[in-house]
């Protein structure tokens, strides 16, 4: 289990964190905001269990992430257990890592769980080592920069849940600054007006951003996992978003003829329990 300092006056993520210095947001959250996402979580929640449950299964997801991040031979069916639990790639990447071999993917995947370099050089590395478009027509172009981006996902969620302590969520659904969307901008207060919210995809700002919500987390009282506290607010005020719209990145089997937090355990990958089948697509 994940604890944090109990004393009010320290900072709520601790300072093994230190290859990400959090950045200060060059624009305000706020904390009513806050305050109305995590009311309707814990609404939610309670109308599927409680969240409690909700805890449990990102614990669960947690310790399959590190214990077999840990591994010195992480196994193709590893990797396909991993990748069942990140909704936003299940879909896209495992033929990608197919034609670059599981080998250098399980390669790929310790390094960025342990690598010497920072952490945005090791998301990057892994992301650049997807194959290239098919061809040079649009079609396979568009194909090939969605792998990317489903792979970032991937990657971005072995990071975090390697160590959750140490590394922030860093999905394009907490915040892609290419699309100007994701959880963070629902904790800025009048966002529909702004044209544009002045987040780049550094870590130091998913850092930045996530040791405002620990300080938010505290204020509830809540002091144990707070780093799966962070991921279930941001899915909340995420799905929020989402429901508010008729189609997003994510499309239609996402929001097609599901509940609130069907859709929150579905973008968190704890739809489906460890050890099940995980919905892995393997053909392109």
């Amino acid at each position: 289990m994940l604890w944090f300092s109990k004393k009010r006056h320290a900072p709520a993520v601790p300072a093994v964190t230190d290859q990400i210095v959090p950045a200060e947001l060059p624009l305000a959250l706020d904390a009513g905001l806050f305050k109305h996402h995590c009311g309707k979580l814990l609404e939610s929640a309670a109308q599927d269990g409680g969240i409690e449950n909700y805890l449990s299964a990102l614990r669960a997801k947690q310790h399959v992430f590190a214990e077999t991040l840990a591994r010195d031979h992480i196994s193709t069916a590893d990797i396909e257990t991993l990748l069942g639990s990140v909704f936003t790639a299940r879909r896209r990447v495992y033929p990608a890592l197919e034609r670059i071999g599981m080998t250098r993917a399980a390669a790929l995947l310790r390094d960025l769980a342990a690598g010497a370099m920072p952490p945005a050089l090791r998301l990057q590395n892994f992301v650049d080592a997807m194959p290239g478009a098919a061809g040079m027509d649009r079609e396979s172009v568009k194909a090939a920069a969605k792998v990317r981006r489903a792979a970032r996902d991937f990657a971005a969620e072995a990071l975090h849940f390697s160590d959750p302590v140490r590394y922030p969520l860093m999905s394009r659904w907490v915040w892609d600054e290419t699309t100007q969307s994701g959880a963070l901008r629902e904790f800025v207060r009048g966002n529909d007006a702004l044209r544009e919210i002045p987040f780049n995809n550094s870590p130091a700002l998913f850092e930045g951003a996530r040791v405002w919500l620990a300080g938010c987390i505290a204020e509830q009282g809540i002091y144990r996992d707070v780093p799966l506290w962070i991921d279930l607010v941001q899915a909340q005020a995420y799905t929020a978003y989402f429901r508010s719209f008729t189609e997003g990145s994510l499309g239609a089997d996402f929001a097609r003829g599901v509940t609130p937090h069907e859709q929150l355990k579905k973008l968190l990958g704890i739809d489906v329990a460890p050890g099940m089948s995980p919905r892995v697509k393997k053909t392109a």
